[in-house]
């Protein structure tokens, strides 16, 4: 489906979080399926489109779950609220509450990794398994570019139309594997959220708030849940060395698969493999 589409299958909820009461949208699918919820988590600048090849195939037998990280996608985009993961942590646990799982499964990339990687430590009881790609752990974030959508002055830049498109351009279109013409669909889906002026803004509110501290000061023995390192294996911004290191301090059973001909937007680069990988590691009892 085009992201017009994925728009119109989201489900929007009003969640309180960090003392604000603040709107959420989320794509749902299979929710008569047995089993806890899969969480789909994505990064930045990125929204839950970004799982579109993933989270709608998998809810033929599992209830699947998608959420607009806060100042993402179609969720809350104004200003006078925090986004970074330590709030997202906590909108996720909200989200879940408000869906009534008591445990869930999480596949998460970029920063949504950050976030799902706190919530395992902090709630062992909550999360069973995880599925880690290309994420934002220890100290390898902000990147240059995100770092550099959040200096001062950014939000007056972006209202340029051509500044826009140089920058969407630059992470989106130059950061696939292949030629970006095979990839139009995703081209044009993540550059959605950002073309109004508070989305522009949005965007830079959400560069400020990376925060290097929120999993710098994680203790990652204590993430219990068995864990696939789902790796885009040739990514210069969070290097597989990244997804090593998780998988010696990870104390639940951990497995790393790298994908090759991949970079950062490893779900995109390969779609169909990154599917099945994810499939085989949940199926497992």
């Amino acid at each position: 489906m085009n992201h017009e589409e994925w728009s119109a299958e989201q489900t929007a909820t009003t969640l309180r979080v960090d003392g604000h009461d603040l709107e959420i949208a989320y794509y749902e699918d299979g929710t008569g399926n047995p089993g806890p919820p899969v969480v789909f988590l994505h990064g930045i600048p990125t929204w839950s489109f970004l799982w579109r090849e993933v989270a709608p195939a998998l809810a033929a037998d599992r209830h699947v779950v998608a959420p607009d990280l806060l100042g993402y996608g179609n969720s809350a985009q104004h200003d006078g609220f925090d986004r970074s993961i330590r709030t997202q942590e906590a909108m996720v646990d909200a989200l879940l509450d408000h869906l009534g799982a008591d445990s869930t499964a999480i596949v998460a990339h970029d920063i949504g990794g950050g976030i799902a990687l706190r919530l395992a430590a902090h709630r062992p009881d909550l999360v069973e398994r995880l599925v880690l790609s290309n994420v934002a752990c220890y100290d390898s974030w902000p990147v240059e570019f995100i770092h550099g959508l959040g200096l001062p002055g950014m939000a007056d830049e972006l209202a340029d139309d051509e500044t826009l498109e140089e920058k969407m351009a630059f992470v989106f279109d130059k950061g696939l594997h292949d030629d970006a013409a095979e990839h139009g669909e995703f081209c044009r889906g993540m550059r959605a959220p950002w073309q109004s002026e508070m989305g522009r803004t949005s965007l830079v509110r959400n560069a400020i708030a990376t925060n290097t501290n929120h999993t710098a000061e994680l203790d990652y023995g204590e993430v219990t849940a068995a864990t696939l390192l789902l790796w885009g294996a040739d990514d210069v911004l969070q290097s597989i060395d990244y997804a090593e290191r998780l998988e010696d301090d990870i104390a639940g059973e951990t497995e790393l698969v790298p994908i090759d001909e991949a970079y950062h937007w490893v779900i995109e680069d390969r779609s169909d493999a990154y599917r099945e990988e994810v499939e085989r590691f949940l199926g497992k009892t």
